[in-house]
């Protein structure tokens, strides 16, 4: 069974920009992943003929460092930057 105060676990600070997207903080990196990944899907923001890129609204640009469009792995270090 995996230790549940593991490094992934962890409550993270988040940034004013990504708690517009995913609500105020602190909350464990997977939570995070999880309520952006909804958000992605509710405003239908996934590129339909490339679903691994991510089509950024004006919330996400904020959070993408300006990008309108990342794949999923850029995302991870992108939301990064977001955490504390």
């Amino acid at each position: 069974m995996a230790k549940p105060n593991s490094a992934f676990m962890k409550p993270m600070n988040i940034s004013q920009e990504l708690a517009v997207i995913v609500g105020s903080g602190p909350m464990p990196r997977s939570e995070v992943v999880k309520k952006l990944w909804e958000y992605i899907k509710k405003n239908d923001l996934q590129d339909p003929k490339n679903k691994r890129n991510i089509n950024a609204d004006e919330n996400l640009k904020k959070v993408f460092d300006g990008k309108e469009t990342v794949n999923m792995f850029e995302m991870t270090k992108l939301i990064s930057k977001h955490l504390s």
